[in-house]
């Protein structure tokens, strides 16, 4: 047995967020601690700077929180969340539309130049190079682990959009990261 003659299980994320709303005022920085490293993470593939990112998330937790008692309970809170938050990324960024994306080095200074570093910047350059709504979908699936189905719930669209997105994003990806050249895709820029 444990201290005091019993053992205290952890609780689901969904009875942490009934408890959230009941008035435990621990209960939802629970929730947040347990997910804060994957939602941060899709926030930062989601956005374009790290402070976007920070920004983005904060307001997505935000929401969650103020939100909480209007959860249906029909998904798993994981997924709840992470629809927030990439709702929040996507916000976040159609309000800044007006701002050019700037080049990834500007952006991260990177003193440790390994391969795995120069990849992941290439990669992340050319995924911010992607429209929006390609990039949403891409992120989700490829790089989140999402199924077809999962994303298409998360981003409110139908799993047809999410599959014809994610074709076309991976095929502006691979041109974009030299594996198509010009000829080979007649229209590496067509957004849909």
């Amino acid at each position: 047995m444990g201290l005091g003659g019993y053992i205290q299980q952890e609780r689901s994320d969904a009875e942490l967020l009934s408890a959230h709303v009941a008035g435990d005022r621990y209960a939802f920085g629970e929730l947040f601690g347990r997910h804060r490293r994957q939602l941060h993470r899709l926030a930062r593939l989601t956005t374009r700077t790290p402070e976007d990112a920070e920004d983005a998330l904060q307001d997505a937790m935000l929401s969650a929180h103020r939100g909480a008692g209007s959860f249906r309970y029909d998904a798993a809170v994981g997924s709840w969340l992470h629809r927030i938050v990439v709702n929040a990324c996507l916000d976040r960024l159609r309000r800044s539309t007006s701002h050019r994306t700037a080049p990834l080095e500007d952006v991260y200074p990177v003193p440790d130049r390994t391969a795995q570093v120069d990849t992941a910047m290439v990669v992340q350059r050319a995924l911010m190079r992607l429209p929006l709504e390609q990039r949403a979908t891409i992120v989700a699936v490829d790089m989140q682990g999402y199924s077809i189905a999962d994303t298409a719930a998360l981003l409110g669209i139908a799993e047809g959009t999410v599959k014809s997105r994610c074709a076309r994003a991976r095929v502006r990806l691979a041109y974009l990261l030299g594996y198509l050249d010009a000829g080979a895709h007649s229209a590496p820029d067509r957004q849909r």
